[in-house]
């Protein structure tokens, strides 16, 4: 797999031999490659060379480096989406012809803080419920969901198993959410949730802030949503103003 010359330069070549390496499952998912001696052989370029190439590869997620182990394949994303796109967890999940289920961790109710009197326009008086979940694709947890809602909009008999809270409050509340505000945080290794989540230590974790408005442009749900990183691909499409 000895690069053939043209005129880019050599790093940008390798990057794409690596990857087509990849697409044709010469180096296989989570697989670890050989030793920048013996590949930057197989290349036929320079160890300073291939070590550019494997920078640019980890910034792009197609590799990861785990120290003094070794560089590996890494797994490609399941789940693809539009940022600009309000999808459901349960709709992601389906769309990639998988079975969303849900694990129920906790929920709790809370009087609302200064924070959530004026995030969600309550009074001092209305309840808040927070709910802790994990969505679950086939079997395998994917996303740690933290949920903050006014108590008034659960029923008492209300399913913690539900799998879309957004449809429930469509369907069962007379909520329906029409837009939401997103800040998207990449966080590395976390101490709660990354355990949660089956997460190798230096697999990332992206977290979604959303609150949820109607269509009243009233603030009904706040959600914390902990995607593992390399499971999700989540893309923009930016227009020229």
């Amino acid at each position: 797999m000895t690069i053939k010359l043209d005129n880019r330069h050599l790093y940008l070549q390798v990057i794409d031999q690596i990857k087509l390496d990849i697409e044709n499952g010469i180096f296989k998912e989570k697989e670890r490659l050989p030793s920048e001696f013996h590949l930057a052989k197989q290349l036929g370029v320079s160890r300073a060379t291939l070590r550019e190439a494997l920078r640019i590869l980890e910034e792009e997620n197609v590799i990861i480096r785990r120290h003094g182990v070794g560089t590996f394949v890494n797994t490609k994303p399941l789940f693809t989406a539009g940022i600009e796109q309000l999808s459901s967890v349960t709709d992601m999940i389906l769309k990639a012809g998988m079975k969303p289920g849900t694990i129920f961790l906790s929920s709790s109710v809370h009087i609302p803080t200064d924070d959530d009197l004026y995030s969600l326009n309550c009074s001092k008086d209305e309840e808040i419920t927070i709910i802790d979940r994990v969505r679950t694709a086939n079997g395998s947890p994917v996303i740690y969901c933290i949920d903050k809602i006014l108590s008034k909009y659960l029923p008492c008999n209300f399913s913690y198993e539900e799998e879309s809270l957004l449809e429930y409050l469509d369907k069962r509340a007379s909520k329906k959410i029409s837009y939401a505000v997103t800040h998207i945080e990449p966080l590395g290794y976390h101490e709660k949730v990354s355990p949660i989540l089956n997460c190798e230590p230096e697999t990332s974790l992206l977290l979604l802030k959303q609150m949820h408005y109607d269509e009243n442009d009233h603030p009904v749900l706040y959600s914390l949503n902990y995607f593992k990183a390399d499971k999700f691909d989540f893309h923009v499409v930016r227009k020229r103003v």
